[in-house]
């Protein structure tokens, strides 16, 4: 027995009971929509069972993660809306064949459904597609999710232009053709979407920005790690935990540091100086040479130093009653000379990189002593570990050499004081 004969069982019945045409019809529509729906939901429900129980179990087994991202993005169940809603519509010409009109109009939701369905459906495919591309290394940093979301936006304006023709009944050609005409208009609406989209592809070509990377945009109080690059901004999870969200376009139009050259570098650049009091330089007489010569890490050092430098005294005959005369150590290049001593033995210290100490201009606060070096292990907190590390060994060796570092007098410096010139 065909589906149209089976669609007007209910009207003949209703008709030998007596009924007019007209209500027998539509009571027989009213039955057969029922019916419809009825074996509807349960095709909807016996496909979601399937796909929950059946292709759920088969993704577990499998070996590769794409079919479990499938499960995850629910693409089985919008396979099954769009199953569904293609069984519905192969009734609908048997169901209403009396309501010619009401025909059409049920068609026409039944095609809107049907693009809303694929939409989704491909959706959830790409959805599925990024989920994997995160899997694999050569995808793991680059933003995947804004060509994704420019895709999405090209299918839902060309869904909206065929839903539109659709309800209309006007070709999708002619629609295109009209749409041509508001381009001006398209391109001022979507502005940002495309500035986003063009700075996703110049920050992919050019390598600017990865997920992952440690960057630092003062401008938007941004200082942390990029989780997630999309069409319209970047998120930077800052160290605070808090989450700072820039536009995509202003990693191409502003100024940003991205930590990631160091990050691959074989070490963590420390620059930091101490002040040193310009009163507390002073020379090394001979009476000091025992003192430093029992230095470990300096003590050839003054050795050969020492015996350079009378050496030139005795050559040129220079009168050493004054101790300014000719050429002498002082207690300051002693120190700097230790510490570069001291950098070149740390562990902590990549020694394959520049290690420098040197003085800069002296300024009214005193003569800064820079250290200049690459920590070994670039972690954060390790680093600031063996920054820690150097400078309180630095602090702690400037009064053996006779030096003393500039701060500012406290209260209690000044109670002191005051006490000295009361006694």
């Amino acid at each position: 027995m065909s589906i149209f004969k089976l669609s007007r069982y209910f009207y003949d019945v209703l008709k030998e009971a007596g009924l007019s045409h007209e209500n027998a019809a539509l009571l027989n529509l009213f039955i057969n929509a029922i019916i419809v729906l009825i074996l509807a939901y349960v095709l909807f429900k016996l496909m979601r069972y399937v796909a929950e129980t059946f292709v759920t179990s088969l993704a577990e087994k499998s070996k590769t993660k794409f079919d479990d991202y499938l499960v995850k993005n629910k693409t089985f169940l919008h396979l099954s809306n769009l199953l569904t809603i293609n069984f519905v519509s192969l009734l609908v010409p048997d169901v209403f064949h009396d309501f010619s009109d009401l025909e059409v109009v049920v068609e026409k939701g039944i095609s809107v459904l049907t693009v809303v369905f694929v939409i989704w459906l491909l959706r959830s495919i790409l959805l599925t597609l990024k989920d994997f591309l995160r899997t694999i290394k050569a995808f793991k940093d680059k933003p995947v999710e804004s060509y994704i979301q420019v895709f999405m936006i090209i299918l839902w304006l060309f869904a909206l232009v065929l839903i539109f023709g659709i309800i209309t009944g006007k070709s999708v050609a002619k629609l295109l053709t009209g749409l041509g005409a508001l381009s001006a208009v398209l391109l001022l609406v979507f502005k940002d979407t495309i500035l986003g989209f063009v700075a996703s592809i110049q920050v992919t070509v050019n390598d600017t920005v990865r997920i992952g990377d440690w960057i630092t945009m003062e401008k938007y109080g941004a200082d942390g790690d990029v989780f997630e690059i999309n069409l319209a901004s970047v998120k930077v999870r800052n160290f605070d935990n808090t989450i700072t969200t820039i536009p995509t376009y202003y990693l191409i139009s502003d100024s940003f540091k991205n930590w990631r050259g160091m990050a691959q570098s074989g070490g963590r650049r420390m620059k930091r100086s101490v002040l040193i009091k310009s009163q507390s330089v002073k020379f090394i007489t001979d009476k000091d040479l025992p003192k430093y010569k029992n230095v470990h890490l300096i003590a050839d050092y003054v050795k050969e130093r020492s015996l350079e430098i009378d050496e030139h005294n005795k050559t040129n005959k220079v009168d050493k009653s004054v101790l300014v005369n000719g050429r002498n150590m002082t207690n300051f290049g002693l120190f700097r000379r230790y510490i570069d001593a001291y950098l070149r033995s740390h562990p902590g210290v990549n020694q394959e990189m520049m290690i420098m100490c040197r003085h800069l201009a002296p300024t009214p606060n005193g003569i800064p002593l820079e250290i200049y070096a690459f920590s070994a292990d670039k972690a954060w907190v390790k680093y600031e570990g063996i920054m820690a590390d150097i400078f309180d060994h630095v602090f702690a060796s400037v009064p053996y050499f006779d030096l003393e570092v500039f701060e500012y007098p406290t209260g209690t410096d000044f109670t002191k004081f005051t006490t000295n010139l009361d006694s």
